[in-house]
Formats: C-alpha cells, structure tokens, sequence
C-alpha cells in the first residue's frame, strides 16, 4: 500500500506495520508505550462524507479506544474534523471523552487552527488529548506562533520560478491569503484535484485552477491560471520539501490531503512530550 511504501521510503528506522487496525493488538505493547496517536478517519463526521458518524463502517473510534485500553500509554492524542463537534454528535463525542476518561485518562477536547502554527491554510481540526491520571503535571494546548502566516504566493513562488515562469511574482500578488482547506478524497474520489466547485472558486480567487493537479511548475511564456503540483501542495500542507510522496499523482495528493498538518502535530507532540518529561 502506498502509505506504508512512504513511510518506509521517508523514515527507513521506523518499525512499520501494514495491516488493518482492526487486526492490530497493542497488548504487546502494554505499559511500554509513551503516545499513542492518530488520526481517526473524518469522514464519518465531515459534510462530505455524509456525517453517518458511528452509523459509518469508516468510523474507527471503537479501535482507538480498545487500542488505548490494550497499550495503556502515558499519553494519548487523537485529531478529527470540525465537524466532530457538530451538535449531532454530541452524545457520540461525550461517550468517547467519558470513555477516555474511564480508561484513565484526564481528557480534554479543543479545536485548533492550522493557520495559528505556520500552515498557509484554512484547516481547523480538533486534537483530542488524554494524559494518563498517574503521571505528574497538566497539558496544555500549544499557544498560537507570534510570526505572520505566509501567504499562498509567498508560499510557493519560488516553486512556481522553478521553470522560469514570467508571470510568477506578478501570480503571486495575487495570491494574497492562506489557501482553503487540501483535500484528499478516497479511493472514490477518482483524479487528483483541489476539491469540489466551492472549494475551485475559492482557488481562482488564488489564480490557481484547482481542477486538476499539475506535472511541472509552468513554463517561461505560460499564460493564465496555473495548476499546483504535489510538491506545492504538500508545502501549504505543512511538509518538509524533503519528504517523497512518490510518482503516483493521485496516491500523493490523498496522502498530503488526508494527512494533519506536521507544523500542529509538532506543536502539539512538544506540549505532550513537556508533561511526560516532568
């Protein structure tokens, strides 16, 4: 799977595991593990994908529970859409914390901006983080960067200098805001693309055609709006220009869309990672 096969190529060290997590048992882990963390599949709670919540079969809180039973680490923190909060699943949300909470965790729920940790984006999430009750001292979220977001051009013009592109800065005036949010679709999504016609409208404002997902930068004498590439977009995801998503245009821009934004999780881990050191 190309998840597995980026991550294998992008962190060679790391003990991947590829395989269902229903299928996984932490109980080999028990007591040995500092942070469980993921990201529960959104779609069960994003407008796009219906908001069946725990009606959806992708709905895999039921695992992150069991898991977190099972491993009993010191720390646990689980990320989720906006949407998560909607007041129809207010009772599916409370069940999960209250869960948490009896696992022995202290619990807590807040949603956070992309935007407020260097990611040129509109992309707010909701971080769920449980702190074990025997381990000493209280978590906190991590406070917004005092630094300026950059915006979309400033982001990306030097990608978009890559083949020489005459028009570049003049785009990247343009381009004067943080991005709407990246999508990454599924398998039922079909070709790669900046998201559905709101989402594209949003884009052109940009000077970006979002419907469809570029090669290469545009060349010197290119004329109109230009298409972003996988690199561009995994930058105004957050990512480092080092990390390969591979050749597979539609299997890198699901994993970039899909995936939460590095600068959070960093700012978020650090916050966790002050507590366990205590």
């Amino acid at each position: 799977m190309e998840y597995c096969e980026t991550l294998k190529k992008n962190r060679p060290e790391w003990n991947i595991i590829c395989e269902d997590v229903k299928n996984f048992s932490g109980k080999p882990y028990r007591n040995k593990i500092d942070l469980l963390a993921g990201g529960v599949p959104c779609p069960p709670f994003s407008v796009a994908g219906k908001q069946l919540g725990s009606d959806d079969e992708r709905d895999l809180f039921p695992e992150a529970l069991r898991l977190i039973e099972e491993i009993n680490p010191k720390a646990v923190m689980l990320e989720n859409v906006r949407g998560f909060l909607d007041p129809a699943f207010k009772d599916y949300r409370e069940s999960i914390l209250k869960r948490i909470d009896e696992l022995g965790y202290n619990v807590q729920i807040k949603l956070l901006n992309a935007s407020d940790y260097g990611v040129p984006q509109l992309r707010p999430r909701i971080v769920i983080v449980g702190i074990r009750k025997d381990v000493q001292g209280k978590f906190s979220y991590p406070l917004p960067t005092s630094e300026k977001v950059k915006t979309v051009g400033e982001t990306l013009l030097d990608l978009m200098k890559k083949n020489q592109w005459q028009n570049a800065n003049e785009w990247a005036k343009q381009a004067s805001t943080i991005a709407p949010t990246i999508v990454g679709g599924s398998k039922k999504h079909g070709g790669p693309d900046l998201g559905p016609i709101r989402a594209r409208k949003a884009w052109a404002q940009l000077g970006v055609d979002g419907k469809g997902i570029a090669n290469e930068a545009p060349e010197k004498d290119f004329e109109g709006m230009p298409r972003l590439t996988p690199r561009m977009i995994a930058r105004i995801q957050g990512f480092p220009d080092t990390w390969n998503f591979g050749d597979k245009k539609t299997a890198a821009c699901r994993m970039i869309g899909n995936a939460f934004p590095p600068p959070v999780a960093k700012a978020v881990g650090e916050e966790i990672r002050k507590v366990l050191e205590k």
